[in-house]
């Protein structure tokens, strides 16, 4: 079965850290970009980051640039989100996408809560 799955996703106080994880099941990871979305109540979903699926290159959201690190593990079909100095703002379900040629899958989504 292809799918995504989320972990990682919590309650921490602003200026804290979490990592996200993203399980590639049932096809072949290195093939493709590898995304994290976010999408916050009343709001669009929106991109966060992503990564290529050869040469590594990142890209980020203006929002996030400096704080926020996607990484890749072809060898555990992991996709990671290292986020830190998080902020209230940065509040939303997290989703992972998989994307290449005509294939797209997203994971379920993990929620993210930044309070006090």
């Amino acid at each position: 079965q292809v799918q995504l799955i989320e972990f990682g996703g919590g309650l921490v106080q602003p200026g804290g850290s979490l990592t996200l994880s993203c399980a590639a099941l049932g096809f072949t990871f290195s093939d493709y970009i590898q995304s994290w979305y976010r999408q916050a109540p009343g709001k669009e979903r929106e991109l966060v980051a992503s990564i290529s699926k050869a040469d590594g290159t990142t890209n980020y959201a203006d929002s996030v640039k400096g704080r926020f690190t996607i990484s890749r593990d072809n060898s555990k079909n992991t996709v990671y989100l290292q986020m830190n100095s998080l902020k209230p703002e940065d509040t939303a379900v997290y989703y992972c996408q998989a994307v290449g040629g005509a294939f797209s899958r997203w994971g379920p989504g993990t929620q993210v809560t930044v309070s006090v």
